[in-house]
């Protein structure tokens, strides 16, 4: 019992100390921000590695997404004959849910495991201390500029995943399972509302801080040569994925209050 008890007390101060650790980086960037010079340059180079570069994965998993979840709502309701359904069903599940949340996901093992493993070979090769050495801040010159491109592009790609969502389940329902066109683009227009659209972005918009955040900080506190660095890719991809789906708890509660039913 004392053996349990003692594990269940670190493993809460491991908890704590690493939330800690990403929370001062996440402070640190935000200051870094405001008070010094924020390298643009640096800053669009990462969003064509990070946003442009990763929209091959985020459109096929979207299309992909939509198009199952269309043919399996279709074969639930079509005995009950609410096949029209479909679509509005879709487009409330991609933007709340679906689209934003497996973006993150998608770019977790993606972007986040590239940016873990060039910070943390920088750090496992001096080049950090280097830069501190030549009078530049880590966190100006590796984290901002990532900060900024991942802000720009995450709730970009999300959107970018809902609407190839959204069209891959009209495809498949229409030529394929033989809904009414019509009915299908009615039902979804008529239950899709402004404030679904922006629930997608708001959640990229978090999602993304929580990948920078985690893989940063994993990348900077890499030890132990090649094997820390592997092992901060892991840990990069494993954290920043179950913070996605931690934090989309909580996002969907507060952003249902926030949007109840009925308003815009």
């Amino acid at each position: 019992m004392y053996r349990l008890i003692a594990a269940l007390g670190r493993s809460t101060l491991g908890i704590l100390h690493y939330t800690g650790g990403v929370a001062v980086l996440a402070a640190e960037t935000l200051a870094a921000v405001f008070v010094s010079p924020v390298r643009w340059r640096l800053a669009m180079r990462q969003v064509l590695e990070l946003g442009v570069r990763s929209q091959p994965v985020v459109i096929i998993t979207g299309a992909f997404t939509g198009a199952v979840f269309a043919a399996q709502i279709f074969f639930q309701f079509h005995t009950l004959g609410m096949e029209s359904a479909t679509g509005a069903l879709v487009g409330k599940a991609m933007c709340r849910e679906l689209g934003p949340v497996l973006t993150g996901l998608m770019l977790a093992g993606r972007v986040g495991a590239s940016m873990s493993a060039e910070i943390g070979t920088m750090k496992v090769t001096e080049q950090i201390d280097a830069l501190r050495a030549l009078a530049v801040h880590p966190v100006d010159y590796l984290v901002v500029p990532r900060a900024l491109a991942m802000i720009l592009s995450v709730p970009l790609l999300a959107g970018e995943c809902v609407f190839f969502g959204i069209a891959a389940s009209y495809y498949v329902g229409v030529h394929v399972l033989d809904i009414q066109g019509a009915y299908y683009l009615e039902n979804l227009l008529n239950w899709m509302r402004p404030k679904d659209v922006a629930m997608t972005l708001i959640k990229g918009g978090v999602f993304s801080l929580l990948i920078i955040f985690v893989s940063c900080y994993e990348g900077l506190n890499a030890r132990e040569g090649a094997v820390g660095v592997g092992r901060a890719t892991t840990e990069s991809v494993v954290n920043g994925s179950l913070a996605i789906l931690i934090s989309n708890f909580f996002l969907t509660l507060f952003l249902n209050i926030l949007f109840p039913v009925g308003s815009w």
